[in-house]
């Protein structure tokens, strides 16, 4: 009896007792593990799924976390002097050992769901926009603009950023910005102008 099991992207044809290489799993050396996605069964009788078979799973043990054959990939750009790449990569891979084709019953098993190592790393991953959002709930709220501000962006020549400084600096209304020595007042660079125009809005 063999079956045609999904993992890692590929499609494998496997028999009880074969060895192969898979995707990197999420486990360690002497787990046992259950390929669930089964897309064919054959034997005595042939079962193809559509697209997987209900009940059908491929039990295997884990031999060991290995790495594929070293890759070179070399890229050279044609008519631009100097200008090439060497870039080695080893495939991150699992070594398993098939046990048992399930044909039937797999959700009875009790075995543990063969799952790669980056669908592992993609859920651990997924809380961090909630501590995002908590973050956000837990930070200060601005403080809302005191009943008595006035527009300062109608003084000719503060805009909306000038405005903003002024308010970071606790200058919200007419009257105060008049009060003000522009030569002394350092939180922000103040225009005489400003300080006069401001002198006959307060009024």
């Amino acid at each position: 009896m063999f079956a045609v099991l999904k993992t890692g992207g590929k499609q494998y044809k496997v028999s009880s007792g074969d060895t192969l290489r898979v995707e990197k799993l999420a486990a360690d050396a002497g787990e046992k593990v259950q390929f669930n996605d089964v897309l064919m069964l054959g034997g005595d009788t042939t079962v193809v799924g559509s697209p997987l078979v209900d009940g059908a799973a491929v039990q295997a043990e884990v031999i060991d976390q290995i790495k594929g054959d070293k890759v070179i990939h070399f890229v050279k750009r044609r008519r631009k002097h100097s200008s090439k790449r060497t870039k080695g990569h080893r495939q991150q891979l699992t070594l398993i050992r098939v046990t048992d084709i399930l044909a039937e019953g797999a959700d009875k098993s009790g075995v543990k769901a063969a799952i790669g190592a980056g669908s592992v790393a993609g859920v651990a991953a997924a809380p961090k926009p909630a501590k995002a959002a908590e973050k956000k709930a837990d930070a200060p709220k601005a403080a809302a603009p005191a009943a008595s501000a006035d527009d300062l962006t109608a003084i000719t020549g503060i805009g909306p950023a000038a405005a903003k400084k002024l308010a970071d600096a606790g200058i919200t209304s007419y009257a105060q910005l008049a009060g003000i020595d522009a030569d002394s007042f350092d939180a922000v660079k103040v225009k005489p102008e400003w300080i006069e125009q401001a002198k006959e809005l307060a009024k």
